[in-house]
């Protein structure tokens, strides 16, 4: 398909309105449409929830090009619909617009998505080469968390570049243009043959395009990830030389077929250049060995390693909040999985035990005749469904709760600046938040929210310790990483001894509700 050339937008003035929204202004403007700022109209005022609008040129096409670019329109919004995750754009909306008295807007499809305040194009070409973006590593933790769920739930994204990763507010990171995302039909997939020349692997060049596109595998994926983060950890320099797209892209051709080495720029550190060469394997079987939710918890490992928080004791050192928005969701890394709402309070429950009638059948689920509290019970089990490591159950985090609060939602120590049920410290809850009753606020005085936020961090400590190989005894390690801290914990080998009489409460408690 022939890309045309770059044309003035159509700019339809402020207060156009398309369905519920009224356009505010022009965002920016490209070779297929343009983008606009607008709010939902309400009570007949544009004074609602900000949103920007994708509108997709089709004057300048062919009815063919026209159709094939209203199924990616309808693509997208089908996949932004089942695929809802906190590192994915949202699109609420897609509208053919009806105008005969402007036949250059007539018929054109608008896409109403998220609003974000910057691409990370736009960050990397305000920066210098060489250096890394501000917040690079917090940035490529949402873009492998986003991409962990697409993989995990059957997509592939298939056109993975900076231009496609969108900042939004509260320093939210999204992966943005689903325009050629695809669902896996076994191991691959058909796209049309478009994407970046700078972020499609070295065998896109080989595959043979048939009547239902070019084949596109996960893997491609992966790839383009090793390109995006080598750029972003460098400034904006491509790990192949070339003054053009297409250069660059003979350069990674060059590579895999050997004929020429990976050359990195020396400034990456050795955890990141490692996780980069082993993105940019030169073939698709090579990098199958890395998935997806692999890449996740390596990349979420290589930004918490490096930040002082890391290193906190709890409950007596303050975590720095620079994690916040990267660990403060459920998508963390790919063990993190959303809630659910078919998983809410208000499913069949048991009058006598406050658990959803399927949550009986669940590994580690609270008895009937425990002494959690019923109120909670289902709290705690919609806590731990958000971490898919086995070793995170309902009854685990019911121990701990038992050993940190007796589950008394208003205990404190003030000596420690514990608080809650979970006996978080402020500046620590922070910076892994989650806003377990969706009620729009994080609080750690709040049960649902402190509960749901433990297990966003215990599950995170489950993978740490397993990629140390300390794999005995993992509820008991988990419990004392939730003392101290995963560095006191690996140093140590196993419990630390200055909680050896916390950790041994909390498998008592876990014994009583297990047997």
């Amino acid at each position: 398909m022939n890309h045309p050339h770059t044309t003035p937008p159509l700019d339809p003035a402020p207060g156009y309105r398309i369905a519920d929204w009224e356009i505010t202004g022009l965002i920016g403007s490209g070779s297929w449409g343009s983008v606009y700022a607008a709010k939902k109209v309400v009570d007949g005022a544009a004074g609602g929830a900000a949103v920007a609008i994708k509108l997709l040129r089709t004057d300048l096409l062919t009815p063919g090009q026209r159709a094939s670019m209203e199924e990616l329109a309808r693509n997208e919004a089908r996949f932004s619909t089942e695929a809802d995750h906190p590192h994915l754009v949202r699109t609420h909306a897609v509208v053919t617009l009806g105008d005969p008295g402007r036949p250059a807007l007539d018929g054109m499809t608008a896409l109403v998505m998220d609003r974000a305040e910057r691409s990370l194009q736009d960050l990397l070409a305000a920066g210098g080469s060489g250096r890394p973006l501000p917040d690079a590593e917090r940035i490529l933790s949402g873009v492998s968390a986003g991409l962990a769920h697409m993989h995990q739930h059957g997509w592939i994204h298939a056109d993975l570049k900076p231009a496609n990763i969108l900042l939004g507010p509260e320093r939210a990171v999204w992966l943005a243009d689903f325009g050629l995302t695809v669902e896996l039909e076994g191991t691959h997939a058909y796209v049309p043959p478009l994407g970046s020349l700078d972020h499609v692997p070295p065998e896109w060049w080989s595959e043979r395009t048939g009547i239902h596109g070019t084949t596109v595998r996960k893997t491609a994926d992966i790839w383009a990830f090793g390109v995006l983060a080598h750029q972003v950890l460098t400034g904006g320099l491509h790990p192949f030389p070339g003054s053009t797209a297409r250069a660059r892209s003979l350069a990674a051709q060059a590579y895999a077929s050997g004929s020429a080495p990976l050359r990195l720029e020396d400034s990456l550190e050795p955890g990141w250049r490692k996780l980069i060469v082993d993105c940019l394997a030169p073939d698709h079987a090579s990098r199958a060995a890395l998935d997806a939710g692999e890449l996740s918890r390596r990349v979420q490992a290589l930004h918490v390693e490096r930040l002082p928080g890391s290193r906190y004791r709890r409950p007596a050192v303050l975590l720095v909040s620079g994690l916040t928005a990267c660990a403060a969701v459920a998508g963390l890394a790919v063990a993190f999985v959303p809630f659910d709402d078919k998983d809410a309070p208000g499913k069949p429950t048991s009058s006598a035990t406050g658990a959803t009638l399927a949550d009986t059948a669940l590994p580690g689920a609270i008895p009937a005749d425990s002494d959690v509290p019923v109120t909670l019970r289902p709290v705690i089990t919609d806590a731990a469904k958000r971490c898919t490591d086995k070793e995170v159950t309902p009854v685990l985090l019911a121990a701990m709760l038992k050993a940190e609060s007796g589950f008394d939602p208003k205990a404190s120590r003030s000596a420690t600046g514990e608080h809650g049920i979970a006996m978080w410290t402020p500046a620590v809850f922070k910076a892994w938040a989650v806003d377990g009753d969706r009620d729009g606020d994080k609080d750690y005085m709040s049960p649902p929210d402190a509960i749901a936020t433990m297990a966003v961090f215990t599950c995170w400590l489950d993978q740490r310790f397993k990629q140390s190989d300390l794999r005995e005894n993992l509820p008991g390690l988990i419990a004392a990483g939730y003392r101290t801290s995963d560095r006191t914990v690996i140093e140590a080998g196993g419990v630390p001894k200055s909680v050896r009489p916390y950790v041994d409460t909390v498998l008592a408690h876990l014994r009583d509700y297990t047997h």
